[in-house]
């Protein structure tokens, strides 16, 4: 695992922009370069800065096709809290990336169940996807694998805790009633199939899960904890989300970093 640590969210954002941008800029081949992308607050950042370079010519969208990681389980694309809406408002309305390349799941589908294969299968049929960027919650849940979700779990309905409905609900009025109570998801086996993973930590709430996903043990009560096990996962994160790492911990992540500098 490699732990990349910035001073601070801005440039947290601008560190992972650049590297999705070189990912893009690099890929070959006939196929597309498969990118996977989160909602919430965290990603925020580095769509903006996406979305500079794009439209600085920096980098372009024309030949990536993107999954994203979940959406509520009833809300109509139309909603202005769906997924659908936030990705079009804060990222795709913004760039050069075809409509038809970008995939969400819909949640809204007569039978989520099939939805879930079916976006599990258009993945395969890509070749797989290349860089998945996603975000944790405060409890380590990564897309909506809420804990104790299995480590190989793959796209399908979930059932959200009490605690998320509470978290989101700042969205929704601040009533967790108003926040749907299932999602569909992509599983942690989905996010650990792809070749890289990077994942954006940031602010002193999310230290635990932060610690938990670098220090601590493998376990399904951190769904994030399962990233130890990927050949090539990658955490960036700012200063005030390394509270709880060791002192150890942190020097060391520092240190590989400068070295790969030199």
């Amino acid at each position: 695992m490699r732990v990349v640590i910035q001073e601070n969210y801005e440039k947290m954002c601008k560190w992972a922009a650049n590297y999705i941008a070189a990912k893009i800029n690099a890929h070959q081949g006939d196929r597309p370069f498969v990118l996977g992308l989160p909602t919430g607050s965290s990603p925020l950042g580095v769509y903006r800065e996406l979305t500079r370079m794009n439209k600085a010519g920096e980098v372009t969208f024309k030949n990536v096709v993107t999954f994203n990681m979940d959406e509520y389980l009833g809300l109509p694309r139309e909603h202005d809290q769906s997924y659908w809406y936030f990705m079009w408002s804060n990222f795709f309305d913004h760039i050069d990336i075809p409509k038809e390349n970008v995939n969400i799941l819909d949640g809204m589908a007569a039978d989520p169940e099939a939805e879930c294969a079916r976006y599990e299968a258009k993945i395969a049929s890509l070749g797989g996807i290349d860089l998945f960027l996603g975000g944790i919650g405060v409890d380590g849940h990564l897309a909506f694998n809420e804990p104790f979700t299995s480590l190989t779990s793959r796209t399908g309905v979930r059932v959200l805790t009490s605690d998320t409905r509470i978290v989101n609900s700042r969205f929704f009025g601040n009533d967790p009633e108003l926040v749907p109570a299932k999602a569909l998801s992509v599983g942690i086996g989905t996010v650990m199939d792809s070749r890289e993973v990077l994942i954006l930590i940031n602010g002193h709430n999310k230290a635990r899960a932060l610690a938990a996903s670098v220090e601590g043990g493998v376990s399904q009560k951190w769904t994030c904890s399962a990233l130890q096990n990927h050949p090539a996962a990658i955490i960036a994160c700012d200063e005030p989300a390394c509270g709880e790492l060791t002192v150890d911990t942190y020097k060391y992540f520092l240190d590989i970093e400068k070295a790969e500098r030199l």
